[in-house]
């Protein structure tokens, strides 16, 4: 477990579906340890919430006992079908635990989370950092692949992703690939240029 800003810790651990390390986050906040998408949580870590972007995200969210699960309105119903009990279900710009903060993706179930105390954004499937599968690149941040929205393109992406840039983050820290621990606002600004103007 790495602290990357006081009070932010990010961890690995191997995914079998990806046969990858993904990562997870946990964060202090005044309302008690905020853990985001665990997998493989250290023993230690006593959660007093979880917070999920996306339902296939869950993870390892039953290992951590009485904590209350906050998820995205439309992962609520996949979750429950899973077992997992969702006792908060969130839409973007929703008040969260810490002063953390939801902002919708053009992924219906899917959110990205604002920690601004850390000037950090946690993000689950809708970036992927280098390394990351499919078509991994050196980039250090790319938009998942288009197919992965259904309906919805990329331009599409990059609009609901835009609220990111007015409050510049520091740390991205992706589920998928390398984190982004500097030069943090350029690579998001590359990642949402519109094609061509990279």
């Amino acid at each position: 477990m790495e602290e990357l800003a006081p009070g932010l810790r990010r961890w690995t651990a191997h995914h079998p579906d990806w046969d990858e390390q993904v990562a997870s986050a946990a964060v202090e906040t005044e309302d008690g340890l905020v853990v985001i998408d665990p997998l493989a949580p250290p023993p230690e870590l006593e959660a007093d919430h979880v917070l999920l972007t996306v339902y296939w995200h869950a993870r390892s969210t039953p290992q951590l006992g009485r904590a209350r699960v906050w998820a995205p309105a439309r992962s609520a119903t996949p979750l429950r079908n899973r077992g997992i009990e969702v006792t908060d279900a969130v839409r973007g710009g929703d008040a969260l635990p810490g002063g953390i903060e939801a902002i919708q993706t053009a992924r219906a179930a899917e959110l990205v989370f604002r920690l601004p105390r850390q000037r950090a954004v946690v993000v689950g499937d809708v970036l992927l950092g280098a390394g990351a599968k499919p078509h991994a690149t050196r980039d250090p941040l790319r938009l998942c692949p288009e197919g992965w929205l259904g309906k919805r393109t990329h331009d599409d992406l990059r609009a609901s992703l835009r609220p990111l840039l007015d409050v510049p983050p520091e740390l991205v820290l992706v589920s998928h690939g390398e984190p982004v621990l500097r030069g943090a606002r350029r690579a998001l600004e590359r990642a949402l240029a519109p094609h061509g103007e990279r």
